[in-house]
């Protein structure tokens, strides 16, 4: 009863903004930051090293879809995992499908979590997501995917998975900056064999973690996060909206929902926790 007067809220929240932009200068479509309401983080446990437990093995509180009101049906608990049922199709952002985020916006945090993937296998972790919208040729609003404005730690089966081969010196693999910088070392486990991530934020400061080895370090809202931009497929030339957005991550209170990759492929996440930081 609880998680359907959530979702009733927050459905009736979804259609709210926080910022548009209608200037097309520069190749950037009118868009907007959808505002939803938040979950309330004191309805979560925390354990005993001070992390909130986003997913605790048995319950999806707090779990819903990127544009949505509800969790899509292929993501389910399995073995006190959050895992997606892959379609073995591709990216699948319709119907069953789609990508999720958990329903609050964090600032400066170290995220936690373990992942395996299946074989040959596709993901990701969004960290600082907005949701947006631009407008469809009929004039209706559609939701851009969630890596338009998210960096993404990517979740990759390497030996299997052509990802891995594709981007620059490795910046597709697990565990890396997707196609701007790459893990290093790179010390993935096999698929089906679970791998330790560990995300900080702090303050334009992020750090990614693999199987506790830290692999890379950024900074953001920087020249060189810029010219990183730039040199990917988000760049100004190429993609000049997520170009605009990754260069505001979080937006202007620097800010943005933790998010999970639909891929197509069978994926499965869990102990997710999150610790804030002022």
């Amino acid at each position: 009863m609880k998680k359907v007067m959530l979702f009733a809220a927050l459905a009736a929240l979804l259609v709210g903004a926080v910022s548009c932009k209608n200037n097309k200068k520069g190749g950037v479509p009118a868009y907007t930051v959808v505002e939803a309401a938040q979950v309330n983080l004191d309805e979560f446990p925390v354990d005993e090293d001070g992390y909130v437990v986003l997913f605790d093995g048995t319950s999806t509180k707090g779990w819903r879809g990127y544009g949505k009101t509800e969790l899509p049906g292929r993501w389910t608990v399995e073995d006190g995992c959050l895992k997606f049922n892959g379609t073995g199709t591709g990216e699948g952002q319709t119907g069953e499908g789609g990508d999720v985020i958990f329903a609050h916006q964090f600032k400066n945090f170290t995220l936690e979590m373990e992942w395996k993937i299946s074989k040959g296998g596709n993901s990701g972790i969004f960290y600082l997501a907005k949701e947006v919208t631009t407008k469809d040729e009929n004039g209706k609003d559609r939701y851009e995917p969630i890596y338009i404005s998210a960096p993404e730690y990517q979740v990759l089966d390497n030996a299997n998975h052509p990802d891995a081969l594709l981007g620059v010196d490795g910046n597709r693999q697990s565990a890396s900056l997707y196609d701007m910088i790459p893990a290093k070392p790179q010390n993935q486990n096999p698929y089906g064999e679970w791998n330790k991530v560990k995300i900080l934020v702090y303050k334009g400061t992020v750090v990614h973690f693999q199987n506790d080895e830290k692999v890379l370090e950024y900074h953001l809202w920087t020249p060189q996060w810029t010219d990183m931009l730039q040199n990917s497929k988000f760049s100004e030339k190429a993609w000049p909206l997520a170009f605009e957005l990754l260069n505001n991550c979080g937006g202007e209170n620097h800010e943005g929902y933790i998010g999970l990759q639909d891929h197509g492929d069978d994926v499965w996440y869990r102990n997710i926790r999150i610790k804030l930081m002022d």
